[in-house]
């Protein structure tokens, strides 16, 4: 969970867990009454759809607890409620209306009780079918100054681990100067001072207690992981992890946690997270994966403690190396790669039942599908690539004699996250599905529906690149239409059958724009030598993919007029092709893009990442670094012709708002025609929903003033 959320959710108001005070009940944020006029997807209507999360299946298979996510624009937030659903689907009830905001929503007790966030605090409700927990029925279990940003309950129920912000080394005036309490200011002389979207002054500890039988935890109460440790660590480690990176063994016993025990410069420079044993008892840690260099994340046990297993990349440094699905034998301590001979990376690893093989996601070609494998390293697939879904964690498995149940959660470039359940027989991968969820039905089966095409390309060095492209409803090939070509962030990522609040290909397409989405060089979907091309070759052939992908499909008679737009290593293509097009596009968006490479690689603050993929910082000799920054975007800034649109957040300190600053006054000092759009309050990605329907607003304004035929 990213800090901007988690620090949000602890924020939030503390009110009662049951119920909302009279004076509060006309704030409550609840589904929105959506008007959808011809059909016609628009900002506002992606802005407030419902968010399904967290699917949380009952220990007896019974039953499916859920959150769901609602906007209100006029209040300009937010707010998440938690429904219970029988397995089936059936028997949909909202347990919870009220302004406090719930999440981390658990079952307890065998199913008997519910535990969850709310108002910073740990609560727990008892649960009755068909019932929302009364305020006579809820305890608040902590009662943590500052708040609490995520909990795990102990196998036996008895003790908690909560997440919570210590003071970080960042000083403050007034730790030096107690007469400034006053003063503002940061002080250091290290690095990492600042991280994704704010200065570091708390970091995430993880501490452990045991629940009273009356009374409320507080942080007098507990046992910080980390204590007694040299530096101020992270647990879980910023700006993305969360409790998932931190699981107690089955005897509860034991606790396995991700950790990067680095700080300052090291950290900067190091993507070297670990896999730690804590023993409860004793206070004790060992690291399991000494010797491993790159990310280890998220360890699962065995349901009987005997195996540990984890996701790991091998080298430092490397935020993008191959994610490998390894196990551990405790007994032993011998440690086994399963995926070794599996093309792509592996996420979200489940234990079967019987602790013979774990079930876990992976993006392939294009697509996100479930896989199993077995403690040999066999691998078989799940779902059928015929399904263009993007499958996510597996919530619940169940094996018997008759086949395996699966529930988990799908979505698509067409429709947001919904739960969904599958039946598999052990050796076909499955080819159909039964949704559960159907939160968005109402607003979907309204909206007219796009087109969706998977064409395979023929790039400039004779291999094959997946490029997905999106018609608007009711797409007549008689017809010419404006195209948008997507250039993806990252580098390393990938344009699959994901639903996006922010970069939404199907709102594109229904303003009446083709869009062109290809799976260029640096994708991570297609095998680690297709992802590892574009380090060290930003300039290279990645962008001439984008290009044979533009000029494809400007062969076809009902493509006219094309932009290409991109956020963060999509905002820098936009910059380097805005230079070296020779006339392909007629405008350009970029958000949050890379300018100037040298002046970014003294501003960001995970320096690993731009010492790996550019070779090394701009004062190096070695010929791939000085390759690389002689291209960079700002260099040919005097073959900037195209109108070309800059959006960047201002709290944005992956890429700092001065490159998009950067980038917009030469553009104007180039006589281009060009517009800024800037949100202060904003960090990589636009969150607010005022913020967002601006964006939206802003951007479509500018595909429609240069490249749609005006009326």
């Amino acid at each position: 969970m990213n800090h901007f959320l988690t620090k949000s959710l602890i924020a939030m108001a503390a009110v009662s867990a049951g119920c909302a005070a009279p004076q509060d009940r006309e704030n409550i944020i609840g589904e929105s009454v959506i008007e959808v006029v011809d059909g016609k997807m628009t900002p506002e209507i992606l802005v407030t759809m419902s968010k399904v999360s967290g699917p949380q299946v009952s220990p007896d298979g019974s039953k499916i607890l859920y959150t769901v996510g609602y906007t209100d624009i006029a209040q300009n937030k937010g707010n998440s409620e938690i429904f219970v659903m029988n397995a089936d689907g059936t028997g949909r009830t909202q347990l919870t209306r009220d302004v406090a905001g719930y999440s981390n929503v658990i079952w307890i007790e065998g199913g008997k009780g519910i535990a969850y966030i709310s108002g910073g605090q740990v609560w727990t409700a008892e649960y009755r079918e068909g019932e929302r927990p009364s305020l006579a029925r809820t305890h608040q279990i902590t009662d943590i100054d500052g708040g609490v940003a995520q909990f795990k309950l102990s196998p036996d129920g008895n003790s908690i681990m909560f997440t919570h912000y210590v003071q970080s080394y960042l000083q403050k005036p007034s730790d030096t100067y107690p007469d400034l309490d006053k003063a503002k200011a940061y002080r250091t002389e290290d690095l990492m001072y600042r991280h994704w979207d704010h200065w570091v002054e708390e970091i995430p500890h993880t501490f452990i207690a045991q629940i009273p039988a009356s009374g409320k935890i507080t942080l007098a109460d507990a046992t910080d992981l980390l204590a007694g440790e040299k530096e101020l660590y992270e647990l879980p480690t910023e700006p993305f992890s969360g409790i998932e990176q931190i699981a107690w063994s089955p005897d509860g016993k034991k606790i396995a946690y991700s950790c990067r025990k680095l700080a300052g410069k090291e950290y900067a420079f190091s993507t070297n997270t670990d896999i730690y044993l804590y023993d409860i008892a004793t206070a004790g840690c060992t690291n399991l994966s000494e010797g491993m260099m790159g990310y280890d994340t998220e360890p699962v046990w065995s349901p009987d403690g005997s195996r540990l297993a984890w996701l790991s990349m091998e080298r430092d440094g490397y935020e993008a190396d191959k994610v490998r699905l390894m196990v551990r034998d405790m007994a032993s301590g011998e440690i086994t790669e399963l995926t070794g001979s599996f093309k792509y990376n592996a996420s979200s690893p489940v234990w079967s039942e019987d602790g013979t093989h774990i079930y876990f996601a992976s993006l392939a070609e294009g697509l996100q599908g479930l896989f199993v494998a077995d403690l040999e390293g066999n691998i078989t697939r799940i779902t059928s690539d015929s399904l263009w879904y993007d499958f996510m964690t597996p919530a619940f498995v169940k094996e018997s004699v008759n086949g395996t149940e699966i529930i988990t959660s799908y979505m698509s470039m067409l429709f947001p996250t919904e739960i969904v359940s599958l039946q598999w027989n052990g050796t076909n991968p499955v080819d159909s599905v039964t949704q559960l969820s159907f939160e968005n039905k109402d607003i979907l089966d309204r909206l007219d529906t796009p087109v969706m095409e998977d064409r395979w390309m023929t790039t400039v060095d004779g291999k094959q690149m997946l490029t997905w492209v999106m018609y608007p409803p009711h797409f007549d090939s008689t017809k010419v239409y404006p195209a948008i070509e997507i250039l993806l962030g990252g580098p390393q990522g990938t344009l699959s059958q994901a639903w996006s609040y922010r970069w939404n290909y199907r709102l594109m397409a229904q303003q009446g724009y083709i869009v062109i989405m290809p799976n260029r060089r640096g994708t991570t979907a297609f095998g680690q030598e297709w992802c590892e091309q574009i380090s060290k070759d930003y300039c290279g052939l990645n962008m001439q993919d984008y290009l044979t992908a533009a000029h494809e499909m400007q062969k076809e008679p009902y493509v006219g007029k094309m932009a290409a737009c991109g956020a963060s290593y999509g905002g820098f293509s936009v910059y380097y092709l805005a230079g070296n097009h020779e006339k392909t596009y007629d405008c350009f968006i970029a958000h949050a893009g890379i300018f100037n490479q040298e002046h970014m690689y003294m501003t960001t603050e995970e320096l690993w990442f731009p010492t790996w993929d550019n070779g090394g910082a701009p004062w190096d000799e070695n010929p791939v670094a000085k390759r690389h920054y002689a291209h960079s975007a700002h260099k040919f800034i005097r073959n900037w012709d195209t109108p070309i649109m800059v959006m960047h957040g201002g709290i944005d300190f992956r890429v700092p708002v001065d490159q998009g600053m950067a980038a917009y006054n030469a553009a104007q000092l180039m006589g281009v025609p060009s517009r800024l759009v800037v949100f202060p309050e904003e960090n990589h990605w636009i969150l607010k929903p005022q913020n967002a329907i601006l964006w939206h607003r802003e951007y479509f304004s500018w595909l429609d003033r240069w490249i749609k035929e005006q009326e």
